[in-house]
């Protein structure tokens, strides 16, 4: 019968540590936080979307798709408003600050939660989605809404006699 080695480092039972579950692939929650710097909160948000959806949390996805449609319903808005107040001071401090607040509201509300949910859940070794579909997507939307803005912002102008 041996007796333990009363030098032996000690053992310890440890029962709780995470066991990291296969993870589907994902675009890096930070990365399209960061993204949206550039592409909006719409661009962060829709990724976050799918991410959730790949995670199986659907009451989160459906979050990020109200911030989705929100901020997309702000833009429009934002040119139409433009066009009706060309001049406004009001309408470009809205534009300037608003869409700034809505990406920092959009980031500390949900946004940050999904990089600390997927390290929690995953780790930092998750397989990772490719970013040339998402931002080639995100340049055509973005070259897209800025021809439809200016197309309606001529039209205005032509109909007003301006242009």
């Amino acid at each position: 019968m041996s007796t333990p080695n009363p030098y032996a480092p000690p053992k310890a039972d440890v029962l709780d540590l995470p066991q990291h579950e296969a993870a589907p692939p994902l675009w890096n929650p930070n990365a399209a936080a960061s993204w949206s710097l550039l592409f909006s909160p719409i661009f962060g948000a829709w990724l976050h979307m799918k991410n959730w959806q790949a995670m199986g949390e659907t009451e989160k996805a459906a979050t990020s798709k109200t911030w989705l449609v929100t901020v997309t319903v702000f833009l429009i808005l934002l040119v139409l408003i433009s066009v009706a107040l060309p001049e406004s001071k009001g309408v470009d401090a809205l534009a300037r600050f608003g869409g700034f607040g809505l990406l920092i509201a959009w980031y500390y509300q949900i946004g940050k939660s999904q990089n600390a949910f997927v390290l929690a859940r995953y780790g930092k070794d998750y397989p990772r989605k490719g970013w040339l579909k998402p931002l080639g997507l995100a340049l055509l939307a973005w070259v897209a809404f800025f021809l439809v803005a200016v197309v309606i912002g001529v039209i205005a102008g032509v109909a007003s006699g301006q242009g």
